[in-house]
């Protein structure tokens, strides 16, 4: 008795049924064993985040290279986690305390971390959740986090190590700071944009000589109050005369000295700079090579303090409006223009970034860099696409030391600990702490308690950049068994605008601690952007909400939606009518399941010559796109894998297959033809699996009889066989649809009922064939017969397809101009193409350089335009003399 099977899709409860069966089967977990692994670590998201596109395309391709990996036969395994993002996750707890009336500053560190702990817990795991919708198939039982105890232990071990190599150092440096999030933060950290700005001319006049002045553009006057000099170019004639002469800064009146230096550009501005070493990164370093003051007039907060000697307490763009009235009154504004300049924002908070001198830890990046750079350039670790080789290594060639400090709560805390004599130690623990500063300084007279740990903690990177080692213990443990089995990673997936922050300190890391890279292979995602090209984002109003797609379209729909508008690399265009496309895709599987599963089986009755004839044609083709299929895997262009995929299931199975295998009405199947049909579906769904895991499991389990805990997953994806490529059979049957489709198009250009059988004669001799396709074709294109004879035909319904002429006998009413202009048309295009063609083969570099086979084939295409071109003229003239 044949099982009951639903008219229709239903994707909500498929997909919750065979996630809790995988779920409850364990059928995602790993342990090492005897197979080769296949790992992949997943970039994890911020505890703060919720689901968006971006996640939703990076977590589809992650999920389809573990899937297609488990069916090679890998043990595989993707590693669920995420990340602690201290400014991010600081930043939230602020907010929800002040909502309960309480100020960060009013309380301990240990009470704001109890609240930062339990927002973490009730809030922290919304996006691992909503990733099981989309069908990830990670081994959630190794779900990490940044600040898990055997993860924290390894940040703080690394940063020890590094700290007795030389390689991390504390001291006073120009750092960016960010006056909302009150920290510092890396130079990766800051995004420049380009704003509207405006450039006040501002007069500094030489001391001792009031009629005397130098012209100083800047787009920052709230910052005069800390100059400390006015630089220009040595060989600048203009200000040749001022040589060992000083100047007075605007409304606080100091005299600086006017220093010469190269790096002022003369052919800028006025050619002379004001130089304020403490709020500006070339000016420091100015203030050091001339041995400046250093004067700092803004507190953390980006308010003036008692230094600047004006608008104390006030903001800095405050300050800034407020200074352009005063200098007026003193006659020293001379102008302002309009200026278009760019401006740092801080990554996390998009505040205005304040260059400020503080006291900081480091990390030496010079040393880790070499290492990092030589694996990727030559190829040892694979970039896809390679050109984000070329930004890559131009990081690495000027990278700067790293600044790993944050002056936050929500972190790892920086294993100093501080003594009464000013001195400081580095250790795990206080009371370790304590031990090392007793033999370090043993004259010195001080408790346990008179340690002080380090108020900072690092930047979150800092535990990132472990991720593929510490998610395996293989900093505190550096042989255990799953480091040794999963390490390096097969591949990372990742988008490119994290290549600095992330990617390449992974690789240092790796090379650091593990003497060996981190993975194989980093393929870099693209932006999901709407169909304006514009950056899908909530202010914009254009990005929608990932669940809902889910819920409208199904998870397999999104996900098909999602990739094929992935093209490797490049930025997605996103639009929902993709995700549609998979909908319908997925409504066209099960049709066709149905179909198949609806016929009846006869073990008596004869198997059809077609039959054979589309069974080998089908095989041979689905051989063919296999072989596709791997190379697009194999060069991570799996959007091109999908839509080969797509093609093969939509077009060659369901459109053409099956409509020639298929019975006739109320008749049975031959059982052996049957039972070919369902082994093809299988490969198909099993193909088809990694991109679109819940309907593919789901009719696979319904394809035959299967073992309680057995899954599709778990079956072996389809390999191509090169000995199998039947060039000539593929061949033979793209011409034969061709012949069905020009024949389908003459019934509807002339309303030719579908159930009135034609007749077709061919204007050539039957010859014997390797595949004789006539069968096909007469099943598909409902003829009586197929005829052969060399005469012409005196019929009006006719066409060519490959420089043979057919005919189809059937009374129609003629219209002979209709008729005349098609064949003036296509005379006219294939007259066009043979010129290019000729064009082609009359550049004797490509003659001489093309391959062999190459030439041969335009020189085929020349013979068979030409060929056509007899016949079209031959047809126009016969139709000319009816006229």
């Amino acid at each position: 008795m044949k099982q009951e099977i639903s008219t229709k899709y239903d994707p909500k409860n498929i997909e919750n049924k065979w996630y809790n069966f995988w779920m409850e089967n364990k059928l995602f977990s790993s342990t090492p064993d005897h197979r080769p692994s296949y790992t992949i670590v997943i970039p994890p998201p911020n505890v703060t985040g919720v689901l968006h596109m971006g996640h939703m395309l990076n977590n589809t391709i992650q999920d389809i290279l573990v899937r297609r990996a488990r069916m090679l036969g890998f043990n595989t395994l993707w590693v669920p986690g995420t990340d602690h993002a201290s400014i991010a996750t600081e930043a939230k707890v602020v907010a929800l305390l002040k909502e309960k009336g309480i100020e960060k500053k009013d309380i301990s560190r240990e009470e704001f971390l109890q609240y930062a702990w339990e927002w973490k817990e009730k809030h922290g795991g919304i996006i691992l959740q909503q990733l099981k919708k989309l069908g990830a198939s990670c081994d959630w039982d190794r779900t990490k986090f940044t600040m898990d105890d055997d993860l924290s232990e390894s940040v703080i071990d690394a940063f020890i190590d590094l700290y007795n190599k030389g390689k991390i150092y504390r001291g006073v440096r120009m750092v960016n700071w960010d006056p909302k999030a009150l920290t510092a933060l890396s130079d990766e950290e800051v995004i420049y944009q380009e704003v509207e700005s405006k450039l006040y001319y501002v007069k500094y006049h030489i001391e001792g000589d009031s009629d005397n002045y130098l012209t100083i553009a800047t787009t920052r006057p709230e910052t005069i109050f800390g100059d400390t000099a006015v630089c220009v170019h040595p060989d600048d004639k203009r200000y040749q005369h001022l040589k060992g002469k000083k100047a007075v800064i605007p409304l606080v009146n100091r005299v600086v000295p006017i220093i010469f230096d190269d790096y002022v550009d003369p052919e800028f501005g006025t050619g002379a700079l004001k130089i304020t070493p403490a709020h500006d990164i070339n000016d420091y370093h100015l203030g050091i090579k001339h041995k400046l003051d250093s004067i700092n007039i803004f507190n953390d907060n980006g308010t003036l303090n008692e230094n600047a000697q004006f608008f104390i307490g006030e903001d800095r763009f405050t300050a800034r409006k407020k200074v352009i009235p005063l200098l007026e009154k003193e006659g020293l504004l001379l102008k302002i223009e309009n200026y278009t300049n760019k401006v740092g924002f801080s990554e996390r908070t998009n505040e205005v970034i304040e260059p400020k001198l503080s006291l900081q830890w480091f990390c030496e990046m010079e040393s880790l860099a070499k290492p990092a750079l030589q694996v990727v350039m030559d190829d040892t670790i694979k970039f896809y696409p390679e050109k984000f080789k070329n930004s890559y290594a131009h990081w690495l060639e000027n990278v700067k030391d790293w600044c790993i400090s944050r002056q936050l709560w929500w972190g790892h805390r920086i294993p100093a600990y501080y003594l009464p004599n000013g001195e400081f130690v580095i250790a795990k623990s206080k009371e370790e702490a304590y031990e090392i500063a007793k033999k370090k300084f043993p004259d010195s007279q001080f408790t346990i308690q008179d340690l002080k740990q380090d108020e900072d903690v690092l930047d979150t990177w800092f535990s990132s950049w472990l991720w593929p080692i510490s998610v395996f213990d293989g900093i505190r443990y550096p042989e255990n068994p799953d480091i040794n089995y999963y390490y390096p990673t097969s591949a990372l997936i990742t988008a490119p605008d994290i290549i600095f922050f992330w990617v390449a300190r992974m690789i240092m890391a790796g090379l650091e601690w593990r003497n060996e890279i981190p993975f194989k292979s980093v393929y870099f995602t693209g932006t999901v952007r709407d169909h304006l090209r514009r950056k899908m984002s909530k202010s914009l109003g254009n990005s929608p909400e990932p669940l809902e797609l889910i819920e409208k379209f199904g998870a397999d729909g999104v996900r098909f939606g999602m990739l094929h508008s992935s093209p490797a690399g490049n930025d997605l265009l996103f639009d929902e009518a993709l995700c549609e496309q998979g909908r319908n895709f997925n409504n066209k599987i099960w049709n066709a399941f149905r179909l198949i599963k609806g016929w009846q089986i006869s073990e008596t009755v004869e198997e059809p010559q077609s039959f054979t004839i589309a069974l080998r044609w089908f095989k041979a083709r689905l051989n063919s796109v296999l072989a596709e299929i791997e190379d697009s895997f194999e060069k991570f262009r799996l959007s091109e894998a999908l839509i080969a995929t797509y093609k093969l299931i939509w077009d060659d199975f369901c459109s053409w297959f099956l409509e020639i295998v298929k019975p006739p009405y109320q008749q049975p199947i031959n059982a052996k033809s049957y039972s070919e049909i369902i082994d093809i579906f299988e490969q198909l769904m099993q193909l088809l699996h990694p991109f679109m895991p819940f309907i593919t499991e789901e009719l696979w389990q319904n394809l035959r009889k299967r073992e309680k805990n057995e899954s599709i997953m778990y079956s072996t994806f389809p390999k191509s066989e090169p000995k199998e490529e039947n060039h000539q059979l593929l061949n033979d049957f793209e011409a034969a649809k061709k012949i069905i489709e020009n024949i389908r198009r003459i019934r509807t250009e002339h309303n030719i009922p579908i159930k009135n059988n034609l007749d077709l004669i061919v204007k050539a001799k039957k010859t014997p064939q390797t595949y004789d396709l006539d069968e096909i074709i007469k099943k598909l294109a409902n003829l009586n017969s197929i005829q052969y004879q060399e005469e012409n035909i005196d019929t009006t319904l006719s066409f060519i397809e490959q420089n043979v002429e057919y005919f189809i006998p059937y009374k129609v009413e003629a219209n002979i101009e209709e008729e005349v202009k098609k064949i003036e048309d296509e005379l006219r295009y294939t007259k066009g193409f043979l010129q290019s063609t000729l064009k082609k083969l009359a550049n004797e570099k490509f003659v001489n350089g093309a391959p062999e086979a190459v030439v041969a084939m335009e020189r085929k295409k020349q013979a068979d335009a030409e060929e056509k071109i007899t016949l079209l003229e031959a047809k126009l003239a016969q139709l000319n003399q009816t006229k």
